[in-house]
């Protein structure tokens, strides 16, 4: 095979007479996989003694098990196992994992995913369309199919309220719709406030997908916002957090996204949300599961495939989760005639997998690429020539020199606008301390379990915008943290105790032009380098996640009470009740800029 990724498999109307031939016998199939139980998608029942016959990346049929006594196929002898239809995971950001897509593709394969649906807004605040388009080259390349849901919300607010490196505006979003066909829905739009209040970019941006015939994806906190958001032409959504908004969001006609994320991250909102289903009786028609974000480690060990377990624990059947992780994605957009199902002309996307629904093997478009839970050479080959990124993707961190890390010290009693951060780190509370006069500020650290927090311009876009807050709670007693991943607009968040520590935070993250990292006493004791748009690593995937258990561990050996990727949504405007951008604290969802101290 000269390569491996979505076009290796012709389409379909391409193949009907070959397929046709091979599924009535009159040819020979390719590959037989042969002694299966076969999970149905369609009828959502496990059924014995079946094969599977395919050809030309395709399935021709599914079979009674001894149908084939040919001797020209491949056989696959499946030993009694299940094969599925490989998983569909309707929203990811490939950004937040670290790795590239095609690096993303190996880890995705091992969980038996073999389609996604990425939101590239993570990119593209950095890069604009550049950086969109780059991802879309890489995403070609991919031994994955990878489709594009457009980023709808660059910046997540607005040029007064932070400086992000790119602006999507309606034209743009336009021109990327008619560019690239693999461009099938509108991003998740984040600025569900102003949806709701009839802002006029936020309609010109759903209006180029609606007029495009093309579905939107949402993002939506507060039952009182549904109705609104859905007449605005918003038709899913991953960010349901209780079982009532998602009982409202299905009843007004919004697909739900069950998101289930590492229990000890802020994304595993699945348990909560699916009761909509299982305590007040919903139909999980129109229900799928999703990841949304996952770093590296997590990506091996919490993929699509461990979600879909989350819904069998949490009450659905074997059949009914396994058919929300595949068929359900693929039918949200339109795509169930090629995904998603074991029937006759799909894609032979497969996946083999235990009684417990864990993967062994994955079948990419009928090449088998994950084998007894490792991947072939096959895959391997396809691994080592990933997509190159654009050099200005390598310069995205354009700091100026000598700037001002940490506030002044208060002279006067004043009250302080802190940010308060609580598990599971999603929303944070905003809290007023009164701060008397002190020699230091490690008094009012000590008094209060507080710890600076300063966000970083670092596209080049202003003469150095810094802005000062002060963290409550979030345990840092010595040292800095720091990273380029601070969303949406991917400026420099950097947490410490002292500015000489930040600053040591702040240069290794200019040095590697991007990355994520812990200081302690003047050195960096753990990093993870982002180069590419300060977001990304070069390396494959396992290498990745070495670096992001490293991290972890200093991470929580400095004290830190939210994992690293709840610190990295300190500056994300949008979500309440308070952030930090570059322009200064922000109060959501008034988007009310608040000063630090006020008199008191």
């Amino acid at each position: 095979m000269a390569s491996l990724n979505r076009f290796s498999v012709k389409p379909l109307s391409t193949m009907t007479r070959l397929l046709a031939d091979v599924a009535s016998a009159r040819r020979e199939p390719e590959l037989v996989i042969r002694d299966a139980r076969i999970l149905s998608t369609y009828s959502e029942r496990m059924i014995d003694g079946r094969e599977v016959w395919v050809s030309g990346g395709r399935i021709a049929a599914v079979k009674p098990a001894g149908s084939y006594s040919g001797g020209a196929a491949k056989l696959y002898d499946a030993r009694g196992g299940i094969v599925a239809p490989g998983l569909v995971d309707p929203h990811i950001h490939i950004e937040s994992s670290m790795v590239t897509a095609c690096a993303y593709a190996e880890a995705a394969l091992l969980n038996g995913t073999t389609t996604i649906f990425c939101d590239s807004h993570e990119i593209g605040n950095v890069m604009d369309v550049a950086g969109v388009e780059a991802m879309l080259e890489d995403a070609r390349q991919a031994p994955l199919s990878i489709f594009l849901t457009v980023p709808s919300t660059v910046p997540a607010t607005t040029a007064e309220m932070e400086t992000a490196g790119g602006d999507l505006t309606p034209d743009k979003i336009a021109e990327l719709f008619d560019k690239w066909p693999e461009a099938v829905a509108l991003g998740e739009k984040m600025d569900f406030v102003p949806v709701a209040m009839g802002d006029e970019r936020s309609h010109a941006i759903l209006a180029a997908a609606l007029q495009r015939g093309r579905p939107v994806s949402g993002h939506v906190y507060g039952r009182e916002f549904v109705a609104a958001y859905a007449a605005s032409g918003v038709t899913d959504t991953h960010e349901a957090i209780d079982r009532d908004i998602a009982d409202d969001l299905l009843e007004a006609g919004v697909w739900l996204f069950l998101r289930g994320g590492p229990p000890t991250t802020p994304w595993h909102s699945l348990p909560q949300a699916i009761k909509t289903i299982t305590e007040l009786g919903a139909s999980h028609k129109r229900v799928a599961v999703c990841t949304d974000d996952r770093d590296a480690e997590d990506l091996l060990a919490f993929g699509m495939d461990w979600v879909t377990r989350e819904a069998v624990k949490y009450g659905m059947t074997p059949e009914q989760a396994w058919s929300m992780g595949s068929l359900h994605g693929a039918t949200r957009f339109g795509m169930e005639n090629e995904i998603g199902g074991l029937g006759g002309g799909r894609r032979a996307d497969l996946v083999l997998l235990s009684d417990d629904l864990k993967p062994v093997s994955t079948w990419y478009g009928g090449e088998l690429v994950v084998d007894d839970k490792k991947i072939t050479p096959l895959l391997d080959e396809a691994l080592s020539k990933p997509y190159r990124y654009p050099d200005a993707a390598y310069h995205t961190v354009k700091l100026p020199k000598g700037l001002k890390l940490t506030p002044d010290l208060p002279t006067e009693t004043v009250v302080a606008h802190t940010i308060k951060t609580e598990l599971p780190g999603i929303t944070l509370r905003h809290v007023t301390v009164t701060l008397e006069p002190a020699n230091d500020w490690q008094a009012h650290f000590d008094k209060h379990d507080l710890c600076f927090v300063t966000v970083v311009e670092r596209h080049g876009k202003s003469d150095g915008n810094v802005a000062h807050g002060l963290l409550n709670g979030f345990g840092l007693k010595k040292g800095a943290v720091a990273s380029s991943v601070g969303h949406d607009s991917h400026n420099i968040i950097v947490a410490g105790t002292n500015a000489a520590d930040m600053q040591v935070a702040l240069d290794a993250i200019e040095a590697t032009q991007g990355g994520v990292c812990v200081v302690m006493d003047g050195k960096v004791t753990a990093m993870v380098p982002l180069p590419i748009a300060g977001l990304l690593s070069d390396k494959r995937v396992h290498a990745v996640a070495d670096e992001v258990k490293a991290l972890k561990l200093e991470w929580e050996k400095a004290g830190c009470t939210i994992a690293y990727m709840g610190f990295n949504l300190i500056p994300l405007s949008v979500i309440p009740e308070i952030r930090i951008t570059d322009k200064g604290l922000v109060l959501v969802p008034e988007m009310r800029i608040e000063p630090l101290f006020e008199p008191a």
